[in-house]
């Protein structure tokens, strides 16, 4: 599966390289160079320097052949915009975009993209284990 991840941070570059060693094609973009650096030495898929909601970036980062599009940047904004633009404008076949502000999830939701919000798992995560019988969990 041949996958764009727009994003370099701690999630996007886990999953980039979580993909590529389950035999992915990863290509992963960010606005910053020196993000890379959180990529494993060696990594096998391709780092792009560009912006997720500029077109020609996305083109270079070959989005017209990408079976799935996962947008893990800081903003929601910037996910929504880029989710977007794979969806409608590139018709990549699975679109993702991760949301911190749960009022927009709803919006991104209603704009036929799926959604992963780290505010709804985290505080979810942490509900269960306050009902949970151990420090464990």
């Amino acid at each position: 599966m041949n996958v764009v991840v727009v994003g370099c941070g701690r999630v996007g570059s886990a999953l980039a390289s979580t993909l590529s060693d389950d035999g992915h094609s990863v290509t992963i973009m960010d606005l910053n160079s020196d993000a890379f650096r959180r990529l494993p030495p060696g990594f096998p898929g391709s780092a792009i320097v560009g912006n997720g909601i500029d077109e020609q970036a996305l083109r270079r980062a070959n989005i017209e052949s990408a079976d799935m599009f996962v947008a893990l940047t800081q903003g929601d904004n910037r996910n929504l915009m880029s989710a977007q633009i794979a969806k409608h404008i590139f018709k990549v076949p699975r679109v993702m975009a991760r949301v911190y502000d749960q009022s927009r999830a709803a919006l991104f939701g209603e704009l036929g993209l799926e959604t992963i919000s780290s505010t709804r798992i985290i505080s979810g995560v942490v509900r269960e284990r306050m009902n949970s019988s151990g420090p464990g969990g």
